[in-house]
């Protein structure tokens, strides 16, 4: 096998990149791209972190893996029930896996719903836990103590900190903003020397790593980084907090130096984004434009416990809806996306199914005509069915509908008003466009490349590696960005199918598979990840 190196960067956009490299600031990223190909990188429909990361490594686009979210839920007579992803919940198999079955060894650091992991042939450390979960879901097992003997390693810095995250979407206030980012900065550098030992001491066919510190960054810290929000005669804080963000990125280039040194002459490096950035400058509140139009109800009981300090808060979760009462609703923010309540029995409440179609119908005219009551300018661009934004066999579980907002921001779900207001800060947001960059033997220099899909990242490092591609999958590899005669020389070989979910869920390890929530706060857990309200 050729070996390869994988560099996942969250939310990385060249609206920032381009900057920094033009500045000066990131001069091995710069050397990277000049010897190297690089294009903008389409991502899923939606562009959240779980869906298009699992297709990154899967091959298959949500309708066929599954993930949607960061949760999933169901609505019970009993009222709606919703836990976290997991490793268990994707349809389809992982490259994690695939590489491991053809005899190639493989490293996994920090990506999403990779716990409990699976008993791959090398390393993983799933991303998305806390702290007190990272033990029991490494694995090999004895991979934690030996990290835990390397020099500073905190498994709290390295982890998640539901806190700290809680605060990724959002625009912190200035008195926090400066020892978040510090957060950041400490963070990947455990990241960097866990690499660093990994590739000495367990070298891999393909190791992988998916840094978030840069979408963690740009949410809150978009003012200080997109060139057209940069202040022109900062304040003392906003020249401070540009400098951080400039140690942030110039942190992450010399990582790249030294990734691209101790991966040697022989190997290729790829580097993408799971989406791209840019600036939110507005809110709507969906759930409260669909309480005002009639399609949601809030339950409403003597016991007001049961829908805490709404009137002051809006805090209010979509279980406390009336469901008898409720034909349309967003569970959370994350999606973008409005569920659309369909009868099962009379008496059921929701929407009579052969009355589905009209009622969607008239639901999106409504919705695109959501206007900006300042400009008059259309709030909703795009409101994307579930069948044309997610085919496939787990198409079921997508939303009904996905809306695309002019400013690409996330819905809030809040329970208040004003429907549409203007952000006080500007903040940054998932774009669709996020970044592809690759350098190394057989990769063309100094190529720009047309858009590229997320979707052809998996059958391209399958490609680097040498290894077929398998028949079922929907990307295909990136042929532009290999020299023409490198391709003439070695031909893409198609492989059998991936396995089915219920061959590859065998490689979870017994002892971890039931650990992964053990302390049963979810709902807090999601709170703090910022993307429920």
């Amino acid at each position: 096998m050729h070996p390869t190196v994988f560099l996942g960067l969250d939310g990385a956009t060249f609206t920032v990149l381009d900057a920094l490299v033009q500045d000066g600031h990131m001069p091995a990223l710069s050397a990277i791209m000049g010897r190297g190909v690089r294009a903008p990188l389409r991502s899923t429909a939606h562009p959240l972190t779980p869906p298009a990361w699992t297709t990154v490594m899967t091959g298959r686009t949500p309708g066929a893996h599954g993930i949607y979210d960061f949760l999933r839920s169901e609505i019970r007579p009993t009222g709606a029930f919703f836990t976290l992803n997991n490793f268990r919940d994707i349809r389809c198999e992982t490259i994690w896996t695939l590489v491991s079955r053809l005899g190639g060894r493989v490293t996994s650091l920090n990506f999403p719903l990779m716990a409990p992991p699976p008993a791959v042939n090398g390393a993983i450390i799933p991303g998305l836990l806390s702290w007190r979960h990272l033990r029991r879901n490494v694995y090999p097992k004895e991979l934690y103590d030996e990290l835990k003997r390397l020099s500073g390693f905190n498994a709290q810095e390295i982890s998640w900190d539901f806190e700290h995250e809680r605060k990724g979407t959002q625009v912190i206030p200035d008195d926090e903003l400066e020892s978040w980012t510090q957060f950041h900065i400490v963070r990947e550098k455990h990241w960097f020397e866990i690499v660093r030992h990994l590739m000495t001491n367990r070298p891999a066919d393909l190791t992988a790593v998916m840094l978030d510190g840069i979408d963690k960054l740009q949410h809150s810290c978009w003012r200080f980084l997109d060139p057209a929000f940069v202040a022109t005669n900062p304040t003392p804080f906003e020249r401070k907090m540009r400098a951080l963000c400039l140690e942030f990125f110039a942190n992450l280039d010399r990582f790249l130096a030294d990734l691209v040194g101790l991966a040697g002459p022989d190997s290729r490096l790829w580097i993408a984004s799971d989406h791209g950035f840019g600036p939110n400058v507005k809110v709507l509140r969906i759930n409260k434009w669909l309480e005002q139009y009639g399609y949601l109800r809030w339950r409403t009981t003597a016991d007001e416990s049961s829908r805490p300090a709404a009137p002051k808060t809006g805090n209010v979760h979509y279980v406390l809806l009336d469901w008898e009462k409720t034909t349309a609703y967003a569970q959370s923010g994350a999606t973008n996306g409005i569920d659309i309540r369909v009868s099962k029995s009379r008496g059921d409440g929701g929407v009579p199914p052969h009355e589905y179609q009209s009622f969607r119908e008239t639901l999106i005219k409504r919705l695109l005509d959501i206007r900006d009551p300042a400009t008059g300018t259309p709030i909703v661009t795009q409101v994307l069915p579930r069948e044309e934004a997610f085919p496939g066999m787990h198409g079921d579980k997508a939303p009904d509908l996905t809306l695309v907002l002019c400013d690409h921001g996330f819905v809030s779900v809040l329970d208040v008003e004003p429907v549409v207001m203007d952000r006080p800060v500007v903040a940054g947001t998932h774009y669709p466009l996020g970044v592809f960059i690759a350098c190394g033997p057989g990769v063309r220099s100094g190529a720009r490349l047309d858009e590229q899909s997320i979707l052809d990242v998996a059958p391209t490092l399958l490609y680097s590696l040498r290894l077929p591609v398998p028949s079922d999958f929907e990307g295909r590899v990136m042929t532009a960005a290999f020299e023409p005669s490198y391709l003439a020389a070695n031909s893409i070989n198609s492989g059998p199918p991936t396995l089915a979910p219920d061959q590859y869920a065998a490689w979870v390890d017994a002892d971890v598979a039931d650990d992964t929530d053990a302390d049963e706060k979810i709902l807090n857990r999601l709170r703090a990840l910022g993307y429920v309200e």
